[in-house]
């Protein structure tokens, strides 16, 4: 592992992309900040964190194999990464929300952005942005539903020891995605899915709500929603919100 830390930066993403495209970077480059001025999370969200509190990383993995076909794989193979790591820690009530952020007690605890370059059907590299929630107690009403380590654990938490776990754990969680173990990645993944078989209020893309139960993820990562009715409907990323 090589690790470059950064005081202040746009994005830790951008800055690992900006050190592949001038070739000064290899697998598992490590970038941290203490302070991202414009971290971003799916759906363009913008990531709130206290300077110095928190956990920002990203980490660059190459693949030789990788077929796109298997995208999903890699989302839970670094989902589970988190989640096992938060375990160790024995965060509290720890679940997957559907595709990638990671809950403790019902509130984000953890989010997490893949942004990955393709060479025809094969995942070449992974930019595997993780922002976790550590030391910061107060968050902002913008982020109402927030949560960190140290909120739950009432601890500071030392960072570049969670660091040095969470690459650990995530390593080895490649390794299976390397080998084609699939179906146990997605077997885990589900296993700890937010919401499932619970009755709760989702919004499709006509903004219309309904109710519906998570019944699982299929093996190309769409979110499979049971009606009121038993119909089963699946869902891509952004078809559907969680109310």
């Amino acid at each position: 592992m090589r690790l470059v830390k950064l005081d202040a930066i746009n994005s830790t993403n951008n800055y690992l992309k900006e050190m592949v495209k001038n070739d000064a970077a290899k697998s598992w480059t490590v970038v941290t900040a203490e302070y991202q001025t414009s971290g971003r999370g799916q759906r363009q969200t913008i990531w709130e964190s206290d300077k110095g509190k928190n956990l920002i990383t990203s980490i660059l993995v190459e693949f030789d194999t990788l077929n796109i076909a298997n995208h999903f794989h890699l989302n839970c193979a670094v989902s589970n990464a988190v989640f096992n790591t938060l375990k160790e820690y024995e965060v509290p009530d720890l679940k997957v929300k559907w595709p990638n952020d990671i809950m403790s007690v019902g509130k984000k605890i953890c989010g997490i952005l893949i942004e990955n370059t393709l060479r025809n059907e094969w995942i070449n590299q992974s930019i595997i942005g993780i922002g976790l929630n550590v030391n910061q107690e107060m968050f902002s009403k913008n982020v109402p539903n927030a949560i960190s380590m140290k909120n739950q654990l009432k601890e500071e938490i030392n960072r570049d020891g969670l660091l040095i776990k969470l690459v650990d754990a995530l390593k080895i969680q490649i390794e299976l995605l390397k080998n084609g173990s699939f179906e146990e990645l997605h077997q885990n993944y589900e296993s700890n899915l937010f919401q499932k078989n619970t009755v709760a209020t989702y919004q499709n893309t006509q903004k219309l709500s309904f109710q519906a139960k998570i019944i699982g993820v299929n093996q190309k990562g769409e979110l499979q929603l049971e009606n009121l009715d038993k119909t089963v409907k699946s869902y891509q990323f952004k078809e559907v919100t969680y109310l």
